[in-house]
């Protein structure tokens, strides 16, 4: 990884730090897309396809993507019977898989030696961030944490960041956050924040059009880019 130009005003030193989880602690969209792919056969009678999943799945809760790929709203019964049945299949394939990005840790180490607070901002429900936090040996390093069942209105709406920052007590325009797929983009950038993305998930390209300022593959020599 290389220094930064300095003409995109970096090094930087955030007030604060907002974290997308999946795809960003940990590289576990292959087991989301599977978890997908079959639930969605099951259940709603699609076969998604590699498009289906790169446009309209990674991004976002379950309901509002049902919707993206069925052009309906799902009633409450349905909302509830996939998400129990995609969620409990994505942890099976998941367990015992789970590393997190490199770099990442060092990353938090720095953050926390310099008084740089940090949150998690997630459309993962309870249930996953704790199968999440215990994969990854992180307990509860996440003390401020916006779930995807804390908010009306998911990514790409800016919500899910507005809140992020605000339970840091800081405006988000003064916060970085880290995403990787292409609806979080938006939502942070959305919310005001300067977004570096991963390019763990999605195209550099196409996170970098949606309005991340870099797309990095992960966290090593993260330090040296923070002022």
């Amino acid at each position: 990884m290389s220094a930064l130009p300095r003409s995109q005003g970096w090094p930087w030193r955030p007030a604060g730090v907002l974290f997308d989880m999946d795809g960003v602690l940990t590289a576990n969209n292959a087991f989301h897309r599977q978890a997908w792919q079959e639930v969605a056969a099951e259940l709603l009678n699609l076969n998604l396809s590699e498009h289906d999943l790169d446009t309209k799945v990674d991004g976002g809760r379950n309901p509002e993507i049902i919707e993206r790929l069925t052009g309906r709203v799902p009633d409450e019964t349905l909302a509830r019977t996939f998400h129990d049945a995609k969620e409990g299949r994505y942890r099976a394939l998941a367990q015992g898989a789970l590393r997190e990005v490199a770099g990442l840790s060092g990353y938090l180490d720095v953050l926390d030696s310099r008084g740089i607070p940090f949150a998690l901002v997630t459309s993962a429900d309870a249930v996953n961030v704790a199968f999440g936090m215990e994969a990854l040996g992180f307990g509860d390093r996440f003390r401020q944490r916006v779930l995807g069942e804390d908010v009306t209105r998911g990514k790409p709406h800016p919500e899910p960041f507005l809140m992020g920052a605000a339970r840091l007590g800081l405006d988000p325009a003064d916060c970085l956050a880290h995403e990787d797929a292409v609806n979080g983009v938006l939502s942070a950038a959305g919310a005001g924040c300067r977004v570096v993305a991963l390019s763990t998930t999605a195209r550099a390209e196409a996170l970098l059009s949606a309005g991340a300022e870099l797309a990095v593959p992960d966290f090593r020599r993260w330090d040296t880019w923070l002022a």
